[in-house]
């Protein structure tokens, strides 16, 4: 989207202590239409193998630059994306676990959504930043082998019209080789949905790397909606493996603990009557879900879900309760697990939201509900986590006052007292949240410094929308236990780029 001048003005508000973005004045806008433009009208450049070799070969220390120059004359914003997604794919394995140096792949798109969501100029320090990173990840795969992704073989693919179902049977069995063939097939005449059905699925199997791999689908998918079909092949190669990644011996033949929820919601979901998506909306409910996030285990949460579709409750009361509950385990927990509780319920919302397959829709709330719970004891086997609710989470006093820079500065110190001044900020109108949106979303431009502040504040940016305005706010408020306060140093790379460009 496009902002007006006026929010403009408030987004570069000193009092936010967000500093001069004047030096990205050098630099074109990236319209929001460019962004946004239907991914079967983009023809990228068919010499982004070039580009591709620029990001790749350009040492660390030179890339900004190198880039900078190319679009100050001209280089589209779609090409650059693009040449960012395929040099991860290529370049960085997914092992040995989906996380780590791969999120140079995973964040691609999160930095793609925060640009589309920022004043037009700034559109550019995320992508810079990923930019970056992708070469500290480059840098990390070379120190631990040096994998690249190998061209396929194509002796070995299956003829079109037998491509979906070897692909089924290589990832139901963890055929690594198997998968790589079929899925080089279906990459080359499956349709989108087809194949995103079948990779959601998957995605949402298993409990291993902390949900990471149905971060990949969604990311994945969505990345390729933006820069276009043409450069499927290999990043759905690249997400083939990563969702084989296990640990121990084939998980196909014995009963592995990530893999009991996936095969247990399977046969739930079955439970799950033909009207589900027709009942009525409830706060209760919700509370009801929230409850049980907190102490119930993941078996526990799956049929108490199950019960409450079956008796008329619509399935957004249950997404509330659970975005609401993966809030609340931040709150108890400020940390690396807390934060992918929302970022992995953001990419399964969004494969819910996407498939039309009703059966899988099932499956990937069941695994939500699921996960929660286990996310909540791997954050218990780390520490203890306090008691804090989120429902409990009142505004400040009136009388302490608020305004949007006062709670970043806050965040600083306080995250709770900044949390409850949010709730304070956001009374005083419905623009309020969307001003506290902008400015947390800046901040993480400006003083972001690690893939997880992109992956995070992506997530639970557009997440909000979706949650009913019951729970809203309070959800808004708790996502300050992860945001970027104002008083922090600037990230090196924001420096970096202002000497690139200015």
């Amino acid at each position: 989207m496009s902002f007006p001048p006026d929010r403009r003005s408030f987004l570069q508000s000193s009092a936010l202590g967000l500093g001069n973005l004047a030096f990205l004045t050098g630099l074109p806008s990236v319209s929001a239409a460019e962004a946004k433009l239907n991914p079967d009208l983009v023809r990228l450049d068919p010499e982004i193998e070039p580009l591709v070799q620029l990001l790749e070969e350009t040492p660390r220390g030179r890339l900004l630059e190198e880039v900078g120059g190319r679009v100050k004359k001209g280089l589209p914003y779609r090409d650059v994306l693009a040449a960012l997604l395929l040099a991860g794919v290529r370049n960085v394995q997914p092992r040995p676990s989906v996380g780590f140096k791969f999120h140079a792949v995973l964040v691609v798109n999160s930095a793609h959504l925060a640009s589309l969501a920022g004043p037009d100029r700034e559109r550019w320090l995320p992508i810079f930043w990923a930019l970056d990173n992708f070469k500290s990840a480059q840098a990390q795969n070379e120190k631990e082998g040096g994998w690249r992704m190998k061209p396929a073989d194509e002796m070995k693919l299956p003829p079109a019209h037998k491509a979906r179902e070897m692909f089924t049977r290589a990832m139901d069995t963890w055929d690594v080789e198997g998968a790589d063939a079929a899925v080089t097939a279906l990459a080359r005449g499956a349709g989108r949905d087809e194949m995103f059905d079948l990779f959601a699925r998957y995605g949402c199997r298993d409990f291993r790397d902390i949900g990471h791999k149905a971060i990949f689908v969604a990311n994945a998918f969505r990345a390729l909606d933006t820069i276009g079909r043409r450069h499927a092949e290999p990043v759905l190669r690249s997400l083939a493996y990563a969702l084989l990644h296990h640990e121990g011996d084939n998980p196909a033949k014995r009963d592995g603990e990530p893999d009991r929820p996936g095969r247990r919601n399977a046969g739930l979901a079955r439970k799950i009557g033909p009207e589900w998506r027709a009942g009525k909306p409830s706060p209760e409910a919700s509370g009801d879900v929230l409850a049980a996030v907190r102490s119930g285990s993941d078996a526990e949460l799956g049929d108490k879900v199950v019960s409450l579709l079956n008796g008329g409750v619509a399935p957004g009361a249950v997404w509330d309760g659970l975005f609401v509950g993966a809030g609340e385990l931040l709150m108890r927990q400020p940390g690396i697990v807390g934060l992918h509780t929302l970022t992995t319920l953001n990419a399964l919302h969004y494969a819910y939201e996407t498939t039309g397959d009703d059966e899988l829709r099932k499956l990937l709330l069941l695994q939500g509900a699921a996960f929660l719970p286990l996310f909540r004891e791997a954050m218990t086997a780390r520490g203890k986590l306090s008691d804090a609710r989120i429902d409990a989470l009142k505004p400040a006093d009136e009388s302490a006052g608020s305004d949007v820079g006062e709670v970043f500065a806050v965040v600083s110190k306080d995250k709770t007292a900044a949390a409850k001044l949010a709730l304070t900020y956001v009374k005083g109108g419905p623009q309020r949240a969307r001003e506290l949106i902008d400015a947390g979303r800046l901040l993480v431009f400006l003083k972001g410094t690690d893939s997880h502040d992109y992956k995070f504040s992506a997530a639970v940016m557009e997440d909000y929308a979706h949650l009913s305005p019951a729970w809203r706010d309070q959800f808004l408020a708790a996502s300050l236990f992860w945001l970027k306060g104002s008083a922090g140093p600037d990230a090196p790379v924001v420096k970096r780029t202002h000497a690139a460009l200015a």
